[in-house]
């Protein structure tokens, strides 16, 4: 299929059951950038039942989705270089039939958008052109490297969708928080709302306006005025980490949004030029109980030792 297509109504099925609208839009329209389907859900050009619809929603099956005119993503695929598809492919800790899971590599976006080409699903569908439904199980922040878990079919995706809802895929992470974490663990519950910085940008702020968002931060090491440390996530919002740990006041090193200039630019003298927040370990259930892990990529290992007394 190419060219211009027409406005269409699509039916949802049952296979699509809970699945968020702007992941599939993102399915359904062949993955044009993902910054045009957030900009035609906010426009109204997107209809669920004949009104309006956020791209969070989640649908049911039989539902009607009014999508409009699009230009397929074959005809503007965006140039992938030969490098970036063998760090990808160095990348890949594990895969099968249903799934594939990679330790995602800093700096690279999960998705196109806010100027970027492509992102790292563009990469993957590149790699496997024949796995023609993979989709995201969830997201990384572009800065944090570690276990990122990809679906190959609706069915899986489905399933490892409902265990996140329902809080039964556990996510461990790493991070190198400013300051002397206290000793006993550290639960952070402060909802958070997406607000706009002023300059195009959007970043998580605590308001109780906001959404439920739960974090446990327990320490590792201390090194110096950092603590290693090991964050444990309940829910999975957009920034969740770096906001509580902000909130917290010990913000993660490195992170330019949420974090200390000042302690950033200590850390950069160090070598450190990137966000220290590392997805280390996924579990989930796919016949039977699965964890794996993401070894720390050693710009971060090296860090560690350049803190240690």
């Amino acid at each position: 299929m190419s060219g211009r297509q027409l406005v269409s109504i699509r039916a949802v099925e049952p296979a699509h059951e809970g699945r968020r609208l702007d992941n599939f839009l993102t399915t359904l329209m062949g993955g044009v950038p993902r910054a045009l389907v957030y900009r035609i859900i906010r426009s109204g050009e997107v209809r669920v039942n004949g009104r309006r619809a956020q791209p969070q929603q989640r649908l049911v099956a039989g539902d009607q989705v009014r999508v409009p005119p699009f230009t397929p993503h074959d005809a503007q695929a965006p140039q992938i270089g030969v490098a970036i598809k063998q760090a990808v492919t160095a990348a890949i800790l594990y895969e099968d039939e249903q799934i594939l899971l990679l330790n995602k590599p800093s700096g690279l976006a999960v998705h196109a958008g806010s100027g970027l080409p492509f992102g790292l699903i563009d990469v993957v569908r590149r790699l496997r052109p024949e796995c023609a439904k993979i989709e995201l199980v969830h997201r990384l922040d572009r800065e944090t490297s570690g276990c990122l878990l990809l679906a190959k079919d609706i069915a899986t995706l489905r399933a490892l969708h409902l265990q996140l809802r329902e809080g039964r895929m556990h996510k461990g992470y790493v991070a190198l928080l400013k300051g002397h974490l206290p000793a006993a663990p550290v639960r952070c519950e402060a909802p958070l709302a997406m607000v706009s910085d002023g300059q195009g940008e959007r970043r998580a702020e605590v308001s109780a306006a906001g959404v439920a968002a739960r974090t446990e931060f327990r320490v590792r090491a201390r090194l110096g005025q950092w603590t290693y440390s090991e964050v444990i996530l309940d829910t999975g919002r957009t920034h969740q980490i770096r906001a509580h740990a902000a909130y917290l006041g010990h913000p993660i090193g490195g992170d330019t949004r949420y974090g200390d200039p000042a302690a950033n630019q200590s850390l950069r003298a160090l070598g450190l030029n990137r966000t220290f927040l590392h997805a280390e370990v996924i579990a989930f259930e796919q016949a039977g109980p699965r964890q794996f892990s993401a070894p720390l990529p050693p710009e971060l290992a090296t860090l560690l030792l350049r803190l240690a007394p």
